[in-house]
C-alpha cells in the first residue's frame, strides 16, 4: 500500500469547530449530523463547508470514513492519528466503533492483487453487527 502525503493546510475556525463537533462523540456520524450539532451550538457554517472539512480530515488521516450499507458516508476521528491501516467493527444500532487490525485481510488482499497483476492497491473492510450492550 502506498504511503499518502500529508498536505500542509491552514487551520481555520470553521475547521476547528467541525473537528470539535466530530470529537464530541466516539461514533461514526454523518455530515448532516455534524452540521446539525454545529448549528444547534450557534455556529454559522454551511453544510458544504462541513463536507469539505470532513474530507480534509479523511485525506490527512485524522478521520475515518465508512459507507453504511445504505450508502451514506459517516465519519469518525481516528483513535490514534498515527495508527497505520485499520478496519472497523461498527454497531448497527448505536454506532459504537472499534478500530481493529486485520493481518489476514491484508495478506489476502496483497495475494489476490498479485495473482491478478495489480499493484499499489488499497481496500476497506468494515464489519457491522450489534455491540454487547445493544444485543442484550
Amino acid at each position: 500500500m502506498a504511503a499518502t502525503q500529508q498536505v500542509k493546510r491552514r487551520a481555520t475556525n470553521q475547521g476547528a469547530a467541525v473537528k470539535e463537533a466530530l470529537a464530541a462523540e466516539d461514533t461514526f456520524r454523518s455530515a448532516q449530523d455534524v452540521y446539525a450539532t454545529l448549528r444547534a451550538n450557534g455556529e454559522k457554517i454551511g453544510l458544504s463547508t462541513v463536507y469539505r472539512h470532513l474530507q480534509i480530515f479523511v485525506d490527512d488521516g485524522l478521520a475515518d470514513v465508512i459507507h453504511k450499507p445504505d450508502g451514506e458516508s459517516t465519519y469518525r476521528l481516528c483513535g490514534d492519528a498515527s495508527t497505520t491501516h485499520h478496519h472497523h467493527l461498527v454497531c448497527r444500532s448505536c454506532g459504537k466503533a472499534v478500530e481493529i487490525e486485520g493481518p489476514a485481510v491484508e495478506t489476502w488482499a496483497d495475494k489476490v492483487a498479485a495473482q491478478n497483476g495489480f499493484t499499489d492497491v488499497n481496500h476497506t473492510v468494515e464489519i457491522f453487527g450489534l455491540c454487547a450492550a445493544c444485543a442484550a
